[in-house]
């Protein structure tokens, strides 16, 4: 054993600046991915459904002000890329009028839902003084049931999105640090195809708002231990160096195209073409079936997602899942 005795006071600077360096991107990298890791053990411990609390399917992720991921813990991959396009469409839905205490969610596949039990809550994190946003986080789990023709809230005959349950677009869940619960046991109640245990909806959107409440307690901490500036300098940061990562494993990557036969009769294709002056990738799913008349679709934002991942795979080191990733990749379904 080697042991050390400090001698004299450990002089450290915490106002690292806005410019990036080595050991503290790694030090931010860990950080993020540790907030929205608490987010998700809160979510765990304190959600009623079975769903969440013991098959964990949920996920916890931090964003910019802007809406773009930063940090999404290790949850249930396809939602790892798409919670970005729901968070910027209540940013852009609620422009201008969101305040301090607000929370809103929603699980519309339109705008970054995947299926209609994955229910997303997204509460803007603003400074200090309550004037601006600086950061976002986001939860999304999967309810037990959230109507629909069968319970469980995925019938495979459904036809139109109806079928699946209660359609959420945009709802404000909390104003002002007050949950909106009349308004919310009527809005999943109002379905062609209603809720059928509201009561345990209602904890789960407890527990995801807690969640959150986490993760915005959690940034906070970092601001006032590093300063609002830093921190949302190593946001950017973090994503500048996925990107990297990710031009990286393009370098010696080779084009590709593959074509595959589902149990359904459909075929997903895919071409992969890389540009190696600017070091970026072209993935292409013309001659992919159309879309199905039943249940087996994926809306964009899980294609998007599922890109992501493969890629983030590829990419060999512990770098958070974020929006960098997809900086050099061009999708196109």
């Amino acid at each position: 054993a080697l042991v050390l005795t400090r001698t004299g006071a450990l002089q450290r600077q915490e106002a690292i600046g806005t410019q990036v360096d080595p050991i503290m991107l790694e030090v931010f990298n860990n950080l993020f991915m540790s907030i929205a890791e608490q987010m998700g053990a809160t979510l765990a411990k304190t959600a009623a459904s079975v769903n969440i609390r013991e098959r964990l399917d949920f996920s916890c992720a931090l964003f910019d002000a802007t809406g773009d991921l930063v940090a999404n813990a290790p949850h249930v991959p396809v939602h790892l890329g798409s919670m970005s396009a729901s968070v910027k469409s209540i940013l852009k839905a609620n422009d201008e009028q969101i305040r301090p205490g607000d929370v809103f969610m929603m699980n519309d596949p339109f705008n970054g839902g995947t299926h209609l039990p994955d229910v997303t809550v997204v509460p803007p994190v603003f400074n200090a003084k309550g004037t601006d946003i600086d950061f976002g986080v986001a939860s999304r789990g999967q309810h037990a049931d959230i109507g629909g023709k069968t319970p469980g809230s995925a019938p495979p005959d459904s036809a139109h999105i109806e079928d699946e349950g209660v359609l959420i677009k945009n709802f404000q869940l909390v104003r002002n640090g007050t949950l909106r619960e009349q308004e919310t046991r009527a809005l999943l109640a109002a379905a062609r195809f209603p809720c059928r245990n509201i009561d345990h909806n209602i904890a789960d959107l407890k527990a995801q708002i807690a969640a959150n409440t986490t993760g915005a307690a959690e940034l906070r901490k970092a601001v006032d231990q590093f300063g609002r500036e830093t921190v949302q300098a190593y946001m950017r940061h973090v994503q500048d160096n996925a990107e990297e990562s990710v031009r990286r494993v393009l370098d010696v990557l080779e084009d590709g195209h593959c074509r595959y036969t589902i149990d359904n009769g459909s075929t997903i294709e895919v071409a992969i073409t890389l540009d190696r002056t600017s070091r970026s990738a072209k993935i292409d799913f013309t001659g992919t079936s159309e879309q199905d008349k039943l249940n087996y679709n994926a809306p964009l934002a899980v294609c998007r997602a599922v890109v992501l991942y493969v890629f983030r795979t590829l990419v060999g080191s512990a770098i958070p899942m974020n929006e960098g990733c997809l900086k050099p990749i061009e999708i196109i379904a």
